[in-house]
């Protein structure tokens, strides 16, 4: 399983339009473009990969989204179609319990604590995103059932880098220049695939000497 924890620092907490995901939606198409590549790839989905959304914005945070690849349905690829389904998720009354909104589509109240307390019972590591991190090719291979936690156009917010911290057993950059968070989503897939396919080739050469 892979996983990542997106943060939309002003991401809305409300229904939104569809026409402005950028403005008003509080940067909404950020994170509908790192849905789309952490669970997208070429005529199919990657059922072992996940994100989690938190959205901190106006007018009733915290709010966080669970989107699961082995069950989401009806999804298309496109910021305007996963706009669409994380709006109807924001229709729903929540609590601190995840209800479902659509095939695969989760919400419920919680913080960036809830979550990493949540998260971190099933993931084996959890990878923190950011410049000044260790060159992931030097531990990609390495890593087992990772969850990647990263920041929108922001970062994170001071206090929030220092609960991450507290749960991340590494900091990883992909990096030495401030990328787009959807891109590093792909920079992240692209790597641990590389490791799978070495694997693969290391092991049809073991069977077939």
């Amino acid at each position: 399983m892979r996983g990542f924890l997106v943060v939309g620092n002003k991401a809305v907490t409300k229904p939104f339009s569809l026409k402005d995901l950028a403005g008003s939606a509080g940067r909404m198409d950020i994170l509908c473009r790192c849905v789309a590549q952490a669970l997208f790839i070429s005529h199919g989905i990657r059922r072992d990969s996940e994100i989690y959304l938190l959205l901190l914005g106006k007018p009733d945070p915290p709010k966080a989204l669970k989107i699961l690849g082995s069950e989401v349905r009806y999804m298309a690829p496109d910021e305007r179609n996963i706009g669409g389904l994380i709006r109807k998720a924001l229709q729903i009354k929540v609590d601190s319990n995840w209800k479902l909104s659509t095939p695969g589509i989760y919400i419920a109240r919680k913080n960036l604590k809830d979550l990493l307390d949540e998260i971190s019972e099933k993931y084996d590591t959890i990878v923190y995103l950011r410049e000044g991190g260790v060159d992931i090719r030097d531990v990609a291979c390495d890593l087992k059932n990772p969850l990647f936690v990263l920041g929108d156009h922001i970062g994170l917010r001071d206090e929030d880098e220092r609960l991450v911290l507290k749960y991340a057993d590494m900091t990883v950059s992909l990096s030495p220049l401030s990328l787009q968070a959807d891109q590093c989503v792909v920079i992240t897939h692209y790597e641990l695939d590389r490791c799978s396919m070495q694997s693969e080739s290391k092991a049809k050469a073991e069977t077939n000497p």
